[in-house]
């Protein structure tokens, strides 16, 4: 028969709390442990990201603009009347030649005017007319009365000369004579008198009155030329050959404009240059005479920095491309361009394509992929000098070096992540 011993059953619970407290420590401990271990790395597929390694080389530095090709040539037609709009006769885009109606304009008062102006040239005209025959007449009148004074110049001469004899021969008195040298002397006053008249009417009085009179003739004609002109401008032509270009504000059928405003404008599609809008941050480096390159999209054509706006307008600069090269076919105003400037070459430098978001002479934080291409992790870098699609690496990445130049801000919390 087995005794039961009274210690059997204490060494049990003993044995048992020290599993237990065994157990609760090894729980504590896988705890602590799991909850010190980092999280793992989200995971990123690599076709969707753009990546590019770090290359020591020469490096072209340039910057991009979009913008529209334009006429270095334009003409702006405005209208010099007032009046409605009741004919368009040519559209945006057609050629044109100087003499070419464009748009056609009413104004009936204008047509009212010229018709007054009409009548009063023609007035004046049978005026001036009238009176150059009244002119012609005393002309001629005091031509008369200087040829009468004439004849009774010579009648008093010969009858003075017959007295001269017969006072010599004592056939009349000293009185006779006298009265007959007085007579001469009379006669010979009012002819020189005749004289001066006549001459003075002709080269003083007739002129100036025919001038005042060709004057006011000449006044009322150019009163009716002018109101004509301004009748024949509600015809409203080029002025020059090229190509009617649309402008910014259409004009319609019944419209009425005013004197000045602009209904048309004309351009030369021969010579044309590019207007580029580029970046604040970049036109700092564009001066004039750079070289670029504009792409049509259906070739390229050189040309060279002509102008740079000194404002910013909505955060771009306005920079002229001069064109030099043969334009390539389709080239046209206000067509759709992108320009690239070359701002200069850069030797031997540390570069890398440009990631988004990355600055010039900025410090950043990218994704430099480590350990054989499995994972990518957080680097800050100082970047330099920038271009188009390539930027200068100051310090932070080595020849070799790999980034992700994609968007990563939406990996703004982890600093390491899984490339798949």
């Amino acid at each position: 028969m087995d005794i039961p011993r009274k210690s059997a059953k204490r060494m049990k619970m003993i044995r048992r709390g020290a599993i237990a407290t065994v157990g609760l420590v090894v729980v504590a401990a896988v705890t602590v442990g799991v909850s010190r271990l980092k999280p793992a790395a989200p995971g990123v597929d690599r076709r969707t990201l753009w990546l590019d390694k770090v290359k020591r080389g020469p490096m072209l530095r340039e910057v991009r603009g979009v913008g529209t090709l334009v006429s270095e040539d334009i003409l702006v037609v405005p209208a010099a009347v007032p009046g409605r709009v009741i004919r368009i006769l040519v559209e945006p885009g057609a050629p044109v030649e100087p003499n070419t109606v464009l748009l056609e304009l009413d104004n009936p008062d204008l047509v009212l005017d010229r018709y007054n102006a009409q009548m009063e040239c023609e007035s004046a005209e049978r005026s001036a007319a009238k009176q150059k025959v009244q002119l012609q007449a005393d002309l001629l009148t005091k031509k008369a009365d200087l040829a009468g004074r004439q004849a009774n110049y010579n009648q008093a001469k010969l009858q003075s000369d017959i007295d001269e004899k017969e006072y010599e021969n004592d056939l009349i008195s000293f009185q006779r004579i006298t009265l007959s040298r007085d007579s001469v002397k009379q006669m010979e006053n009012l002819l020189q008198i005749s004289r001066q008249c006549l001459e003075m009417y002709e080269d003083q009085t007739l002129p100036a009155t025919v001038a005042e009179l060709d004057a006011t003739v000449a006044k009322a004609r150019s009163n009716y030329e002018l109101k004509n002109q301004r009748v024949q401008s509600l015809q409203v032509r080029a002025g020059r050959a090229g190509v009617l270009a649309q402008i910014p504000n259409k004009i319609e059928l019944g419209q009425s404009v005013s004197a000045g405003t602009v209904v048309a404008k004309i351009t030369n599609p021969r010579k044309l240059k590019a207007q580029l809008r580029v970046p604040e941050a970049q036109a700092r480096d564009v001066v004039l005479g750079l070289p670029a390159l504009v792409d049509t999209h259906h070739g390229t054509v050189a040309g060279k920095v002509s102008r740079i706006d000194p404002t910013v307008m909505d955060g771009n600069v306005t920079v002229d491309v001069s064109l030099e090269g043969v334009l390539p076919p389709g080239a046209r105003p206000d067509l759709s361009v992108v320009g690239t400037i070359t701002i200069e070459k850069l030797d031997d430098v540390l570069n890398v394509g440009r990631p988004v978001f990355a600055s010039s002479e900025g410090l950043s934080e990218l994704f430099k992929v480590v350990e054989d291409g499995r994972y990518a992790e957080r680097s800050r870098v100082q970047f330099g000098r920038t271009s188009v699609s390539t930027i200068e690496v100051i310090e932070g990445l080595a020849v070799g070096d790999e980034i992700i130049l994609s968007d990563m801000s939406q990996w703004d919390g982890c600093d390491r992540i899984r490339l798949k």
